[in-house]
């Protein structure tokens, strides 16, 4: 019978068999038997299959995306179970289909696939997938793990609910992130919801990111971690425990000797639940090498698969960073030869973090820790942009450092040193930066709003005879546009969706029945449309998920240089089911409302302060959306929230975006323990 050719995506080239000095396809060859044959059936989206051994199931358990010609079955996804394999079917309904034997040969940079079947056999392209690109051993590139929903959400006022974080994930995965913290399961139950949404949801997509949750070197910390992430098709766990001797003496008052066995004992128990387990020695910059070193040591032969340095309070310097690399590579086992991946962790409390991932780097770091926008505690994380485009636009500097020849990452095609997908950074920064309410500053590198701008009439001069004389990069390149879309008042709802799924956001009925509502009185009062205004629009309805306490109906301001500023403003309070004005003075129409506002919310327990108020213009023109973001700080619990809101009426955004900030404080019953691991006590 006539084969079938299929160019079809699967995975699974990387470490099948660990066999050194051998390339991904004849690993994979290596892997497999001619002419042995399994048996399997789909049933509720799942294949199963048994096989004669564990070896050819490690095979074909790495072969993903198959189409069946016969059943239109789409393999998406698959592990080992073991002498079983299991891959995961985008079709739901209980299906039958023979699986038999898995033929391999290299064939071009990737390799092929036969599967022999009961029917007819079928030929595939095999090519990684990013969870195999993420897990091998491929020393010329950089995984990105990004933390922006668990480690950036620990800036005040920065909290995401479970809608917020789900948005953004989903926008991180078209971004081409290798692996996403989705957050702290075990911090609160929300968190640990929104991180179980996130893994049955992205982490099954087609190609998905590998899933994370942080977990503390404690066994219920482990456990709830994995039971929060393992309905993802690739789910990782990350547990820590600090080495430095401050750590250890003053916040967790244990021993050298006791954490050891901490990291041995949590490691391992880790590992028995989940294949793919990331080991961080908190404060490791801090730490006794020599302790370092013995740590690492008992995480790898405890099955860590990779190991982070954090330096958890942006006390390194790059020579400092790229030495200690140096010496880890050298002492612990399986750092040199790629069976375990080094990676870097780093906050910005002198300004070095970005210059420390980029020394790492070069010393042999495999992955960096990253936040969008380089949000963060304390003064933030290093920024995902800065270092995806550092490697980019001097990539021929750091070619020689992940074993390439500067001729292969130059020309037309070169070789990219991550899998991040430079046109979608500035959507995933502008999207990040609405839902978190953390402003990005103007003069922020790659995202700022003045980072392509040049004011000089000098370098005005010079950039129109030749852009590269004063620019580094295209500013097209990281998805900076001015381009105005053409949606209007006359725009229908599946215009509208497919305008917002462009720009990252999918919304289910509900939610695009609430913000397509709000384009068209937008559009009534706008002949322009742009963009960023949809953006401001959609970024608001995602917010405002959950029970309003609160709900503004009214507001009426009269100022002028004349009279004294006053504000009357109407609220529905959920409690009583009432309707409640309060008139109110101050030394604006904002600062009086405001005094109204609280004037209502006090009478119910919430008593608030204005900590940050900002106002910015969407787009320019008299028109334009005035956007509002305000971070609050509840007097009761020292905690911090933040509110959004947009409006062509600045007055009417500032009262609304207070209004949000007041409902998220009412709405946090479920406060949750510390989210730092720095604050975080064993």
């Amino acid at each position: 019978m006539e084969e079938r050719e299929r160019n079809i995506r699967a995975g699974g080239m990387n470490d099948v068999m660990n066999v050194p000095d051998q390339t991904p396809v004849q690993r994979l060859s290596s892997a497999a038997s001619n002419g042995r044959r399994g048996v399997g059936f789909v049933a509720g989206g799942w294949a199963t299959g048994a096989t004669r051994n564990a070896r050819e199931a490690s095979a074909v358990s790495r072969v993903r995306a198959l189409q069946c010609p016969w059943g239109r079955q789409h393999f998406v996804s698959g592990h080992r179970r073991g002498d079983f394999f299991v891959l995961r079917s985008t079709r739901r309904s209980p299906t039958s289909c023979p699986l038999p034997s898995l033929q391999l040969s290299s064939s071009g940079s990737n390799g092929q696939a036969v599967i022999r079947t009961s029917r007819e056999p079928v030929r595939v392209n095999i090519r990684p997938t990013r969870h195999d690109l993420a897990t091998g051993r491929d020393p010329n590139r950089v995984r990105i793990f990004d933390t922006t929903c668990r480690d950036g959400e620990q800036s005040p006022g920065a909290a995401l609910n479970a809608e917020e974080k789900l948005a953004i994930v989903r926008q991180l995965a078209v971004l081409g992130v290798d692996i996403v913290e989705a957050g702290f399961p075990a911090a609160s139950n929300g968190d640990f919801e929104a991180v179980r949404r996130i893994a049955d949801t992205v982490g099954n997509r087609s190609n998905p990111p590998i899933i994370c949750g942080l977990a503390r070197a404690t066994r219920g910390d482990i456990e709830r971690c994995w039971d929060a992430i393992k309905g993802a098709a690739f789910p990782r766990i990350h547990t820590f425990i600090a080495t430095s001797d401050i750590h250890m003496e003053y916040k967790l008052r244990k021993s050298r000797a006791e954490v050891l066995q901490l990291v041995t004992e949590q490691v391992t128990l880790a590992r028995s639940l989940c294949e793919d387990v990331e080991f961080s020695a908190e404060d490791a910059t801090r730490s006794d090498p020599e302790f370092l070193v013995e740590a690492f040591q008992r995480a790898v032969e405890a099955g860590a698969t990779t190991l982070n340095v954090p330096d958890t309070c942006g006390y390194i310097t790059p020579d400092e960073m790229y030495h200690l690399i140096a010496t880890l590579r050298e002492r612990v086992p399986g750092l040199r030869s790629g069976d375990v991946i080094l990676s870097v962790h780093g906050h910005d409390d002198l300004g070095l973090s970005v210059a420390n991932f980029l020394a790492g780097c070069e010393a042999g770091v495999r992955q960096v820790e990253v936040t969008v926008n380089g949000i963060g505690e304390r003064a933030g994380n290093a920024a995902l942009e800065e270092v995806v485009m550092a490697l980019y636009v001097r990539r021929q500097y750091y070619a020689r450092a992940f074993g390439l020849d500067e001729a292969e990452v130059s020309g037309d095609q070169p070789k990219q040193l991550t899998n991040v997908d430079y046109k979608e950074i500035a959507k995933t920064s502008r999207m990040v930066s609405s839902l978190t309410g953390m402003t990005v500053a103007p003069n922020k590198a790659i995202v700022g709003s003045n980072a392509f701008r040049h004011e000089s009439g000098i370098h005005q001069h010079g950039y129109l005879r030749n852009a590269s004389t004063y620019s580094i990069m295209d500013a097209q390149l990281v998805g900076v546009t001015t381009q105005a879309i053409s949606l209007g008042k006359l725009s229908g709802r599946a215009a509208f969706r497919s305008r917002l799924a462009e720009l990252g956001y999918e919304l289910n009925d509900d939610e695009l029945n609430r913000a397509f509502l709000r384009f068209k009185e937008l559009a009534d009062r706008k002949r322009e449309i742009t963009d960023a205004d949809i953006l401001a629009l959609v970024s608001d309805e995602i917010r405002e998920q959950g029970v309003e306490h609160f709900t503004l109906q009214r507001v009426q301001v009269q100022c002028g240089s004349v009279c004294v500023a006053t504000a009357t403003v109407t609220l529905l309070v959920l409690e009583t089911g009432r309707e409640v004005t309060v008139p109110c003075t101050g030394t604006g129409p904002v600062d009086a409302a405001y005094c109204a506002v609280n004037a209502v919310v006090s009478q119910h327990g919430i008593n608030v302060e204005l900590l940050e108020y900002n106002v910015s213009s969407v787009t320019k023109g008299i028109d334009s959306l005035g956007e509002v973001q305000v971070r609050v700080r509840d007097r009761l619990t020292d905690r911090i929230f933040g509110g959004y809101a947009a409006n062509t009426d600045v007055v009417t955004a500032s009262v609304q975006a207070f209004v949000n900030a007041i409902n998220r404080c009412s709405r946090s019953t479920d406060v949750p323990q510390p989210l730092h691991p720095q604050h975080s006590a064993l």
